[in-house]
């Protein structure tokens, strides 16, 4: 459902960010600055940089600038309003989160974005709207992080990580080129993680003119008329069908290696503030539990996005159909499957994401040091091994990454991994808009008190050296020398 401009939609922003400002004004926020500025061989050195300006990595920086921490910076490649994947590389039509979720609103009502809809068409509009368009998700993210004034720098990309003495050396390129140090890093890196895009070995070889990965930057229209396959069962699966459908594909089929889709999804179901704030909390061997058998249950696609394909009458749905292999054959993809070999144009693979640092060459240096849940944490009496859980990272409590050999890269306890690669250790707090909110607060509450503790000193200098009195001296009459005269009466 697209809403069209409402002409009092101005003010009703305007009385909306008027109430915000109150509301922050009354509880002290933004925190006042407490950090003591630190240099660097005459460098000025950051508190904390965020690479990523997506909903995660806004929601760390605001909270960041809320405690105090001002003296920060977050990074994004892509252009200002194109962060993250809503009018990228996802291609619903609408979220497929409930709209009543908060969201990245970190507690504060008027930034939720029931407020900024509705301070711009109303409570009706609101009542009748479905679920969220993914367009105006961006539009209120955009607002989100004009409201709050943060400090994002947009077109710039980091190319490397390195230490300098007790700092992070961030090299970056682009709107901004040269090298940036900082106490901490926050990597917000969204859905990828810390790898890039999950290949098949079957596709590893593959002219790229034939095949595309879901997040790739696809050109639709050149697929009009094409007969061509989509990989999986979920909802990227799904968008990305419907989508080549509706600008002309010729065909498409659903190669689902399931016997039969799934249908409930599980997670959603048991959805609550002890999922939130529990997860992280529970025994590893209970962490593992729950979410291999999510993972072997997996998330059925929305209804409504699989209605958007099966509507097409060019769509067919192969179930239990895996790909034994893929071969290029004159001029397209010979796919050879379970139920048989089976031709096309071109594929998309919706086949997720990775945490193999090899995609991304910004993180290799770190890679070698990085301890996973393969490297102790997961143990056999968990249950089986599962790819993409057994090399997730084994985090710290404030994402922190931890050391695979102690002492071999100490800044590993200063780099956070706020993003999808850290579910197993946090649960579905930095990834997801359901709860973000919390996972930013415990990151930053980390962070907090890791920044307090490193400057333990000064805080301590500063406490002996306060000295603005709350007592003049007039306040009072010292009584004490009429208790003598009152013994000798």
């Amino acid at each position: 459902m697209k809403h069209t401009p409402n002409p009092a939609a101005s003010t009703g922003i305007a009385a909306l960010e008027a109430q915000l400002t109150q509301d922050l004004d009354f509880l002290e926020l933004p925190a006042k600055p407490w950090i003591p500025k630190r240099m660097h061989e005459g460098a000025p050195v950051r508190d904390v940089v965020v690479i990523g300006a997506g909903m995660c990595g806004l929601a760390a920086t605001a909270k960041l600038l809320l405690t105090g921490i001002t003296n920060v910076v977050a990074y994004d490649a892509a252009p200002a309003g194109l962060e993250g994947p809503w009018v990228t590389f996802a291609r619903m039509q609408t979220l497929r989160s409930p709209k009543t979720l908060n969201g990245p609103s970190l507690g504060l009502p008027q930034l939720t974005f029931r407020a900024w809809f509705t301070a711009q068409w109303g409570v009706e509009a609101w009542r009748s709207l479905d679920k969220i368009p993914r367009g105006q998700w961006m539009d209120y993210l955009v607002w989100y992080r004009k409201v709050l004034a943060l400090p994002v720098r947009n077109g710039v990309r980091m190319t490397g990580v390195a230490p300098l003495d007790d700092l992070i050396a961030i090299d970056i390129e682009g709107a901004e080129t040269g090298r940036v140090l900082t106490r901490h890093l926050v990597l917000a890196t969204g859905r990828s993680g810390l790898g890039g895009f999950a290949v098949p070995d079957f596709l590893r070889g593959i002219d790229r003119k034939y095949w595309a990965h879901s997040a790739d930057d696809i050109d639709f229209d050149a697929l009009k008329g094409k007969h061509m396959a989509v990989i999986g069962a979920g909802a990227s699966s799904m968008d990305n069908a419907a989508t080549a459908l509706e600008a002309g594909a010729g065909s498409v089929d659903m190669l689902i290696r399931r016997k039969e889709m799934p249908r409930i999804n599980k997670l959603t179901g048991i959805g609550s503030q002890g999922v939130v704030l529990g997860t992280h909390h529970l025994p590893d061997t209970w962490k593992w539990k729950f979410f291999d058998y999510t993972a072997s249950t997996q998330t059925p696609p929305p209804r409504s996005s699989t209605l958007r394909v099966s509507r097409h009458s060019n769509a067919r749905f192969f179930l239990d159909c895996g790909i034994v292999a893929v071969k290029e054959d004159a001029g397209g993809l010979l796919v050879e499957t379970t139920q048989g070999p089976l031709r096309y144009d071109f594929l998309i693979a919706a086949t997720g994401f990775s945490n193999d640092f090899s995609d991304r060459p910004e993180f290799t240096a770190l890679a070698p040091y990085i301890r996973t849940w393969s490297d102790g944490r997961y143990t056999p009496d968990m249950g089986p091994t599962r790819a993409g859980m057994s090399d997730a990272p084994d985090l710290g409590p404030a994402f922190e990454f931890r050391e695979r050999v102690p002492g071999s890269c100490p800044m590993l306890a200063h780099i956070h991994c706020f993003n999808d690669a850290a579910m197993l250790t946090h649960g579905k707090v930095s990834g997801d808009i359901p709860a973000v909110s919390a996972g930013a607060d415990r990151l930053v509450r980390g962070i907090t008190a890791s920044l307090f503790a490193e400057d333990v000193e000064t805080h301590f200098a500063n406490l002996i050296a306060y000295d603005t009195p709350e007592l003049l001296g007039d306040e009072w009459v010292d009584s004490t020398p009429l208790l003598q005269k009152e013994a000798a009466l």
